[in-house]
């Protein structure tokens, strides 16, 4: 049987698992020009909160009853299709579901002896593009600046790290525990990191770690840490806004300190981006990270979680910072 996690309600907030339901039905059979895909691993992203709202951003909201949005690593089981062929490994936007057919548009072909399948969610897919392209189109990072990440022990914050030290930056990295302030310290080679939970004043801290100022800020949290930041960046200072976990359940928007004034001030540049406006450059990115990755010059930690009926509760939990780098699911093994 297929099984699916459907978006069952709207959250009021912090999603519960009453927002999802799993349901069941036969698998589906191709007809002409379709293969039907096994998955194997779900992504699970913080942007996914974002579309279980009932308004449209930068892409629209997923239905109520509709299989909930999501990349996967999926096997070719079944093929009418001339360019698929059984037992093919792929990567594609299909969402929660155990199976699923597809007519192959916005497909790609992966082979697993070039890296392991599940990096195509990871260093190899949509996080890395993220944090190359963040980084080095939005921030442009220079030898000797200082870059700043926050949410830096996820999946494409604790690449961005590894990416400016590369680039001959120095890196500070802030994450919500101390295990995770000694990986990016001791695995991920970041010059200074700090636990938020645990600091009683960002901006002191940020002080004490970056006493030449911040060049660079790569921001995935935004809150109360990125209001600090913005005491400490020099002229000419590059922020890349890629995400606002902090904010992303909150019932009603947070008030904070307006920085715009430090802007001015010091001649600062703020820009959000998203990765689909680097796609006719995807292939330029993932030849580059998967150079670096054979090169063993950057590395990426997963969190996974076994079986699609566990995706909710694994997705929750993401978004509460209990995951380690890239957060997946196991749905099914290789055959």
């Amino acid at each position: 049987m297929n099984q699916q996690i459907l978006l069952a309600q709207r959250p009021d907030g912090f999603p519960k698992p009453s927002d999802f339901q799993l349901v069941t039905s036969p698998i589906p059979t191709p007809a002409a020009g379709e293969i039907l895909v096994r998955t194997l691993y779900l992504s699970l992203d913080p942007y996914m909160r974002g579309r279980m709202n009932d308004r449209k951003s930068y892409a629209p909201p997923v239905k109520l009853g509709e299989v909930m949005v999501g990349g996967v690593v999926g096997q070719v089981a079944a093929s009418l299709h001339p360019q698929f062929r059984p037992g093919d490994f792929i990567e594609g936007y299909l969402g929660w579901q155990t199976h699923v057919l597809s007519d192959g548009q916005g497909l790609r072909k992966l082979d697993p002896n070039l890296a392991p399948i599940s990096t195509a969610l990871g260093v190899l897919g949509m996080p890395g593009l993220t944090a190359y392209f963040g980084l080095l189109a939005i921030g442009q990072p220079q030898a000797g600046e200082t870059v700043v990440v926050s949410g830096a022990a996820g999946a494409v914050g604790s690449l961005v790290g590894q990416i400016a030290k590369l680039k001959g930056c120095r890196v500070v990295g802030v994450a919500g525990t101390d295990d995770k302030v000694d990986y990016l310290l001791k695995e991920l080679g970041f010059d200074a990191a700090f636990n938020y939970k645990t600091t009683a004043d960002y901006s002191i801290k940020l002080k004490e770690l970056c006493p030449d100022g911040i060049d660079v800020y790569f921001d995935n949290v935004g809150g109360p840490i990125t209001d600090a930041v913005f005491q400490r960046i020099n002229v000419r200072a590059r922020a890349c806004v890629c995400g606002q976990i902090s904010q992303y359940n909150l019932a009603r928007p947070e008030p904070g300190p307006r920085f715009l004034g430090k802007l001015i001030e010091k001649r600062a540049r703020v820009e959000g981006f998203l990765v689909f406006q680097f796609v006719e450059r995807y292939e330029e990115g993932l030849r580059q990270l998967a150079e670096w990755s054979h090169a063993g010059k950057i590395r990426l930690r997963e969190t996974i979680t076994d079986g699609i009926e566990n995706a909710p509760q694994a997705f929750i939990g993401m978004l509460q910072g209990q995951n380690t780098g890239k957060q997946l699911v196991r749905v099914a093994a290789m055959t």
